[in-house]
């Protein structure tokens, strides 16, 4: 593990407190300077290549769901868990560069689940939560707001029709978490269960990476990615980490043609 809680608590002693939720971080010439909402997760979120399309990460879909100015650094990582991610220093490159009145938006468990492998795996009520809890601290720590958000669900139906949750514990854990921690939770696991119950196993095919060749049941094509993006949106706003004016377009369609993929291997 590369940080300690009590490493990450050290580390933002002198640093300036938490702006509130709805505030704007002060540059040092006076005026407002934009905020980052940064994107700690895996490949449901993670921003995808051209080798990869049509799969795309609801990450790459939430700026078009927020207002101008409000920019969101996607760090999210194909195969990422909670452990791993730190591990790799991933989230100390996002601590090193998120400031005062900032968000970090915290989706880890597909790969928590991996119990065969020990570089990825983590217990709901142990590993799991001691984990999430160094990206709560480090965020605090320099003064930026965390938000967990509860993974997104598989498309995985039963032999009559019902959408099947996926993630076992990890859930109510980070659940548990967020209100022993006083973090602002956003349920996409529950919510994205209720729409692919509510589309049904044939249409929520559309909204996963299904093709011809492929057929994908965790990650998203591009309805499917700004469907969960519009879930997440939505969830920013109902529990007040964004204001109203801080979202956009959560009735609209969203054209598909928005989404791009870079070239392998470029910047995203």
């Amino acid at each position: 593990m590369s940080l300690t809680r009590r490493q990450v608590s050290a580390a933002g002693l002198g640093l300036p407190l938490a702006l509130t939720v709805t505030g704007t971080a002060q540059a040092a010439s006076g005026r407002p300077r934009p905020r980052t909402l940064y994107i700690a997760g895996d490949s449901t979120a993670a921003q995808k290549y051209a080798d990869a399309a049509p799969e795309t990460g609801w990450g790459t879909a939430l700026p078009f769901l927020l207002r101008p100015g409000l920019e969101v650094a996607n760090h999210a990582v194909n195969g990422r868990s909670s452990k791993s991610f730190v591990d790799e220093g991933q989230l100390d490159t996002i601590l090193a560069a998120v400031r005062p009145g900032d968000l970090l938006l915290i989706q880890f468990a597909h790969n928590d689940e991996k119990a065969t492998d020990p570089t990825r795996y983590t217990e709901p009520r142990t590993t799991y939560q001691e984990y999430l809890r160094l990206y709560v601290d480090g965020a605090r720590a320099r003064g930026a707001r965390p938000v967990l958000a509860t993974a997104v669900e598989r498309r995985r139906f039963d032999a009559g029709g019902t959408a099947v949750p996926s993630h076992g514990d990890y859930p109510a854990a980070m659940r548990a978490l967020a209100q022993q921690e006083r973090v602002a939770l956003l349920d996409t696991q529950a919510l994205s269960l209720a729409l692919w119950q509510e589309l049904g196993a044939e249409e929520t095919k559309k909204y996963f990476n299904w093709t011809a060749t492929e057929q994908d049941n965790t990650h998203f094509n591009p309805p499917g990615a700004i469907a969960v993006a519009r879930l997440v949106a939505r969830e920013l706003l109902r529990t007040r980490v964004l204001a109203p004016r801080d979202v956009r377009r959560l009735n609209d369609v969203i054209p598909e043609s928005w989404i791009t993929w870079p070239a392998a291997g470029a910047t995203a």
